[in-house]
């Protein structure tokens, strides 16, 4: 795939939810959120500010990531889903560790 969005905004594969909940019940699609967590796929070079200068963004590609849940805009690239979003969306970085184990 050859796509690199542009300024301050962020190309997101969303990583699918757990299907159990945490007693042990399967949780059928039609009742499933959409995720919140997602991989960073691409990032735009970032904004710039009043003198010029290009500001880098905090986030790059391969950083696991939380989002709101109404944010970014729905995208089919080469066949599958993705999300294009501003940084400012973006709510935070897990840590490796920990989204090692919530993977």
């Amino acid at each position: 795939m050859a796509f690199k969005p542009l300024h301050d905004r962020v190309l997101v594969r969303r990583v699918e939810s757990e299907e159990k909940t945490s007693g042990g019940l399967i949780i059928p699609d039609s009742a499933k959120e959409k995720p919140q967590e997602g991989e960073v796929v691409a990032v735009g070079a970032g904004t710039r500010d009043d003198d010029g200068d290009r500001i880098a963004l905090d986030v790059k590609a391969g950083d696991r990531i939380l989002f709101g849940k109404w944010s970014g805009t729905e995208i089919t690239l080469d066949g599958e889903e993705l999300l294009i979003m501003k940084e400012s969306d973006i709510l935070g970085i897990m840590d490796g560790d920990k989204a090692a184990k919530a993977a």
